[in-house]
């Protein structure tokens, strides 16, 4: 029998741990920002072209590396990073595996310029594919730049799947959030397309908050500290009144690196039970200090899933730490109802002596020397007035009748009166039994349970999920006025200014035209402001950030890839944002109008989400359930 087993060649195996490493061009800006952050780096810059299928370029002022190392770092396996097993459990930088820039230099054309401090010339290296192509001495800085160009140009089918320049951008910029939000003493600044999108100096974890996701965001901020033998808790929560539905701002850092932790989030939240309004989650910035010996990093190959030694007592620990913080800062409520807070000592006065105050008198002041002045005064400033009769009162009541009037208003004539009296007799003139019949005559519609709109047909019945077919009649609305630019808009009297962050402003200005023509009439006065001056006639003016939040929560989920796309998810997130909810009273009227809209619809069948919006129960299926 032959041999069948065989060694894969180095640019095979290369290209298939780029698939797990490098999956698209987010995960490259990772990367090479890490490799910055290890090598001592106090400036770092980002340059990003096309949302980074051009170009990736990262430029640092670290430490640089040798004709030697510049070589070697290419290579699978090879990190300056550990020697040992052992290290694993004593990590202190941010890469350790060796295989980040092997894998990106095997789908990309990669060119390195690198010089050490005491080195007079620096070298620059040039690969196409795992293959080194020149390798050269140069003139260059202290530190290291690495551009990454032509991310998958020998793998089509990846370079296919990436999603359009505008998603690609967003996951970049949530990658250099991450990284910066991580390293406060560092400042970074980030490029695309020759534009300056961030420029963070150094400075400290709250200033570094703010820089990120603006100005407005001081105010929302509640600091959380906490030392003990586990663990060591710092940073911020966000005010429960400023929580949002999305989760887009929940940050966990353990030594200095982001991670993504179910457990630990979880913890946050129970802190926050009964604080925050209807399925709004909490959102938080915790820097957590442990023993490198107590976690596990090695788990998945983004490094973002970390495992501790001790989960239970972290969890504990952290929800304390959350809870103190936010009774500490008055945002929780007092059980002692009769306890004024505002009495409370200051954590900053608790150990200060009390001073006895000083008591200042004016010894010069005279309170009758005012008083003296008004009455030596006289009158003579005083106002005059002088009785004038109006002359022609008498016409005001000309044409009058004194004769006529009887002071009795039961011969004046009411313009509606015969509508309204016919009305009310013809519900006298009916009798109790008659009423009801007609009543329930006139009733096509029913409502089940607050949830389901039963309708009589001539087979049988028809149960309608009202939140369904809600959602159907609102879809088709809203793409038909986005495409037809044909929506009806009620301006508002004040208009409304809503915080977002950096990103989530980019993703509204690339929605702005679609939402303008659903009825939104959108400005930005200012950084992470939007002011709505305007909202479509079917929502009220409480629900309008709700609705924008849902939307930039499924733009970033769905992330479309074309306009018709992007359109789609516009419609089918306001569409489920505004529908009427399970457990909403419909009267009859309503109910009547909602199914007449639903079968005007060219898909009546089916929601926004493909589930079905209403199922039929014929006349033979009941009969055959009570003959059972």
């Amino acid at each position: 029998m032959s041999d069948i087993i065989k060694l894969l060649p180095d640019h095979v195996a290369n290209q298939i741990a780029a698939g797990e490493v490098v999956q698209r061009p987010a995960s490259v800006v990772k990367e090479l920002l890490e490799n910055a952050i290890d090598a001592g780096a106090t400036t770092i810059k980002l340059v990003v072209k096309d949302a980074g299928r051009t170009l990736i370029q990262v430029i640092d002022d670290g430490k640089g590396m040798s004709p030697t190392d510049a070589r070697l770092s290419f290579e699978r396996h090879a990190t300056s990073k550990i020697i040992a097993a052992d290290d694993l459990f004593a990590l202190s930088t941010k890469g350790f595996r060796g295989e980040a820039l092997a894998s990106i230099a095997a789908v990309a054309h990669v060119d390195l310029k690198t010089k050490p401090e005491d080195e007079e010339v620096g070298t620059r290296i040039e690969i196409e594919g795992s293959t080194i192509k020149n390798q050269e001495v140069c003139a260059a800085p202290k530190g290291t730049s690495i551009a990454v160009k032509n991310l998958f140009f020998n793998i089509p089918a990846r370079r296919n799947f990436l999603k359009s320049d505008a998603v690609e951008l967003r996951h970049v910029i949530d990658e250099f959030q991450r990284v910066a939000l991580a390293h406060e003493a560092i400042a970074f600044v980030l490029y695309h397309n020759d534009s300056e999108l961030f420029n963070l100096p150094k400075t400290n974890k709250r200033q570094r908050i703010v820089g990120v996701f603006g100005p407005k965001t001081n105010e929302k901020l509640v600091p959380v500290s906490e030392e003990t033998e586990i663990v060591n808790i710092d940073g911020f929560i966000i005010k429960p009144e400023f929580s949002k539905k999305t989760k887009g701002e929940q940050f966990f850092f353990v030594n200095d690196r982001f991670i993504k932790h179910p457990y630990l989030n979880h913890s946050v939240s129970a802190a926050f039970d009964g604080l925050l309004p209807d399925r709004a989650r909490a959102s938080y910035f915790i820097y957590l200090k442990v023993n490198p010996k107590t976690i596990d990093i090695n788990i998945h190959p983004t490094k973002t899933e970390v495992k501790f030694e001790d989960e239970q007592a972290i969890y504990t620990l952290l929800r304390a730490a959350v809870k103190h913080s936010l009774g500490q800062f008055n945002i929780a409520p007092i059980l002692d109802f009769n306890r004024e807070s505002n009495m409370d000592t200051p954590y900053s006065y608790k150990n200060k002596e009390a001073q006895v105050p000083k008591v200042e008198v004016d010894r010069h002041f005279n309170p009758f020397e005012q008083e003296q002045k008004v009455k030596t005064s006289g009158f003579s400033s005083a106002p005059t007035y002088e009785k004038k009769s109006a002359a022609g009162w008498e016409n005001l009541y000309a044409g009058l009748d004194r004769k006529n009037d009887t002071s009795n208003f039961s011969h004046v004539e009411i313009e509606n009166e015969p509508e309204a009296e016919s009305l009310f007799v013809e519900q006298e003139s009916k009798g109790f039994s008659e009423a009801k019949e007609t009543e329930s005559d006139s009733a096509n519609t029913y409502q089940l349970h607050n949830k389901y709109i039963v309708s009589a047909i001539k087979s049988g019945m028809m149960l309608i999920d009202q939140s369904r077919a809600h959602q159907r009649v609102l879809y088709e609305e809203f793409l038909r006025n986005i495409t037809v630019k044909e929506s009806v808009s009620q301006q508002l009297l004040f208009p409304l200014r809503l915080d977002f962050s950096a990103s989530e402003i980019d993703i509204l200005k690339e929605l702005k035209d679609s939402l303008e023509n659903t009825g939104f009439a959108l400005s930005m006065p200012e950084a992470g402001v939007l002011e709505v001056s305007g909202i479509p006639a079917s929502i009220q003016e409480s629900e309008v950030s709700i609705v924008l939040e849902q939307l930039l929560s499924d733009v970033e989920q769905e992330v479309p890839d074309t306009g018709f796309s992007q359109t789609d998810v516009l419609a089918k997130s306001m569409a489920k944002s505004m529908a009427v909810k399970t457990g909403e009273k419909l009267d009859e009227l309503s109910r009547e109008h909602l199914v007449n809209k639903l079968f005007a619809c060219t898909e009546p069948t089916l929601s926004p989400f493909l589930k079905k919006t209403f199922i039929t129960l014929t006349i033979d299926e009941l009969d055959r359930k009570f003959n059972a």
